[in-house]
């Protein structure tokens, strides 16, 4: 387990630089759309411009990760969030904030993903999903410091000033990445990489596209994390500031406890495919549970500011199944696909992370940015998971039960 510690120190780290920048506009939110004008269908590309990043890439990405290894792919690429980081820092308007956020969601396109990578190599396939659950629930660091800190930041020194410091451990984390990351443990056997000619690239992209039992966890997948993440990352902020009247450290505070929650809730959904001995059962509860407080959210008119945060809370809890549909994503490709099999995985969530927060943003715009506004989203929300589960029907179930 030392030898590991290096590499879930710095997975940890560079997750969670990637968590801090997908949901620093919500707490920010009425402060960026006072400084730059903003309307709510521009915070809400804003908030979407970095998850088309993020899809865009994600094929190259997984060549990246197949022909250079993660270690390389991850360091280079965090010197773009860095400078998008900086672009930010100096937004005079949506456009300025919409380009910078862009770049920052390139920088981040592999980070998420060299944690599956690397830790599909570093830990047995028994222990990945508990591996990943750890990873995962502690880079939400990222999403609490995103949080009251972020908003104590922008109160006293201003968010702009915040930026340029998360710049600079962008930085620091590349060169970490870089130094000290290897793509594979000491005790395994060396592995000849050779180069692919461009044919053999498009024959494995293939070959990925057509595994069986892909759709149904793509559909899920789609849905899971992007839910979750449009009302913590993008309008749980506008919602508390809009319907509740709360200031930004008070915002900060409710955002902090949801995120609290996630972290909770990855590490309890971390060990439940191998207690429930299915995958499936597990995303299934998760997404049903969900889908009822959504739905209480969205039939509430005007609900108490104690019931609204209980119900966002538990909301943030029961919703961090997607660390579940990841393993099972994994569990379907060879090594040899790792790369291109996991960021084809990911491009399903991070198409749903770039589609829900802008198509909710136009909900928003069209109801006044009230009550209603928000109910119509929560509502919307939840009728996406119930799609998304019965695409999922048909999934495979991957638990490994065993080790």
């Amino acid at each position: 387990m030392a030898s590991r510690l290096p590499l879930l120190l710095l997975l940890i780290a560079v997750t969670c630089l990637s968590q801090f920048y997908r949901v620093s506009n919500s707490v920010i939110a009425p402060e960026l759309t006072r400084d730059l004008d903003l309307t709510a269908r521009q915070l809400g590309w804003a908030g979407s411009a970095f998850f088309f990043a993020l899809f865009a890439v994600q094929i190259p990405v997984g060549m990246w990760f197949d022909r250079f290894g993660a270690r390389r792919t991850v360091a280079a690429l965090s010197l773009l969030a860095m400078a998008g980081s900086l672009w930010i820092a100096r937004a005079a308007d949506a456009t300025d904030l919409i380009a910078g956020r862009t770049i920052v969601g390139i920088g981040c396109a592999a980070s998420f993903m060299s944690v599956v990578f690397l830790c599909s190599r570093w830990f047995q396939p028994a222990k990945l999903a508990t591996a990943l659950s750890w990873v995962f629930a502690a880079s939400n660091i990222g999403t609490l410091a995103a949080a009251t800190p972020l908003a104590w930041v922008a109160a006293t020194a201003g968010w702009r000033h915040g930026f340029l410091g998360l710049a600079a451990v962008t930085l620091l984390v590349a060169v970490g990445f870089l130094v000290f990351v290897r793509d594979r443990p000491p005790e395994a056997p060396a592995v000849d990489i050779r180069h692919e000619t461009p044919a053999e690239i498009l024959r494995g992209l293939w070959e990925v596209w057509r595994t069986p039992g892909l759709g149904p966890v793509l559909s899920m997948h789609f849905f899971a994390y992007a839910t979750m993440l449009t009302v913590l990352g993008v309008w749980g902020g506008p919602y508390l500031y809009d319907v509740h009247k709360l200031d930004g450290v008070a915002r900060g505070n409710v955002l902090l406890a949801m995120g609290a929650a996630q972290i909770l809730g990855i590490l309890a959904y971390g060990p439940m495919d191998r207690l429930l001995r299915s995958r499936k059962k597990v995303v299934f509860g998760g997404a049903a549970i969900s889908m009822v407080l959504l739905t209480i959210m969205a039939l509430l008119a005007n609900p108490p500011l104690w019931l609204a945060v209980a119900l966002l809370v538990a909301f943030c809890f029961f919703c961090a199944y997607g660390t579940v549909i990841v393993a099972q994503g994994r569990a379907l490709f060879p090594d040899r696909l790792a790369g291109r099999g996991v960021t084809t995985v990911n491009m399903a969530q991070c198409l749903g992370l770039a589609v829900l927060p802008a198509g909710t943003g136009y909900i928003v715009e069209a109801f006044g940015a009230g009550d209603t506004a928000y109910r119509w989203v929560f509502a919307t929300l939840a009728a996406g998971l119930a799609l998304g589960s019965i695409a999922y029907v048909r999934a495979r179930d991957s638990a490994t039960v065993h080790g």
